[in-house]
């Protein structure tokens, strides 16, 4: 596992939660809602991340080897800055419901899955994915990588466009496309 070195009291902290979670995910079975002792549930809250977004990237990695936890602490850093900055530390009473998802078949600008990545790295800015949906997903995963883009870079573009064309400017600039 890798480590990264000059942390903030808060990454040093979510790192020792991280690599917790993968110890007890190994060992035993376990859900989202019994991975993380009561101290580490209320630290991730404290950050604006929910156990189960955290136990959907462990059980990625343990079972997939994908995402590295750098990727992790870069998507976590960029929701805890708007939870802190944007929410004002006030989480979001709601989770987007399921139906408000596009399908995974929707289309952008000729982009499958755009217009569902985009809805999704959405709520988790804003700390409203439902626990059926993940962020930075296996899908998720493949067309960032078809593209040839980041899951934090992109959720960054997502936290600072205007609107949907701007995240489709930037993709159509920044990305690739098969037959581009």
């Amino acid at each position: 596992m890798e480590k990264i070195t000059n942390f903030s009291d808060w990454e040093t902290r979510f790192q020792q939660v991280y690599d917790r979670a993968m110890i007890r995910y190994r060992s035993a079975p376990c859900d989202a809602n019994t991975l993380f002792p009561e101290d580490d549930a209320t630290f991730l809250t404290s950050i604006g991340c929910t156990s189960h977004e955290l136990y959907d990237f462990v059980e990625d990695w343990c079972d997939s080897g994908v995402p590295t936890f750098e990727t992790v602490l870069h998507i976590t850093t960029i929701r805890r800055d708007y939870f802190l900055n944007e929410q004002q530390n006030h989480p979001s009473a709601t989770h987007a419901p399921l139906s408000s998802f596009p399908p995974m078949d929707a289309e952008l600008g000729g982009y499958l899955w755009l217009p569902r990545i985009i809805a999704k790295a959405k709520a988790k800015l804003r700390g409203e994915l439902p626990p059926e949906v993940m962020y930075n997903c296996g899908g998720d995963r493949h067309f960032l990588k078809t593209i040839g883009l980041e899951a934090s870079a992109f959720l960054k573009v997502v936290r600072d466009a205007k609107d949907d064309n701007q995240i489709l400017d930037y993709v159509q600039e920044t990305g690739k496309w098969p037959g581009q």
